[in-house]
């Protein structure tokens, strides 16, 4: 069944688009803190996946363990991604937020 790409008609004039909601992945309710050096040259950082969160909320909760961390970071495709190898304070500071924690990967 071909999907109808129509823009514009004749008869109605230029037609919208029909918005599809986005559905975010639902996790099993555990946190997982995993290192990463793949693709960033060496450097290491530690990934936190597994947070059902609105993108607000993640990231405010990104900002607030980029400033107990002391250290950079970014939200990736509903991940924080958080630079250099912190999992065990990211560990600890999630546990305290009441998340169960995991540590994933080598």
């Amino acid at each position: 069944m071909a999907e109808n790409h129509l823009v514009y008609s004749t008869e109605t004039g230029r037609i919208k688009q029909q918005s599809q909601a986005i559905s975010r992945p639902k996790g099993d309710g555990i946190v997982r803190i995993q290192k990463q050096t793949a693709g960033r040259k060496g450097k290491g950082v530690s990934v936190i996946t597994g947070l059902d969160l609105e993108a607000d909320e993640l990231t405010k909760l990104a900002v607030e363990l980029k400033k107990k961390c002391g250290c950079g970071g970014s939200i990736k495709d509903n991940t924080i991604e958080i630079q250099g190898d912190k999992r065990d304070l990211l560990k600890q500071l999630l546990e305290q937020k009441g998340y169960k924690v995991k540590f994933a990967g080598g």
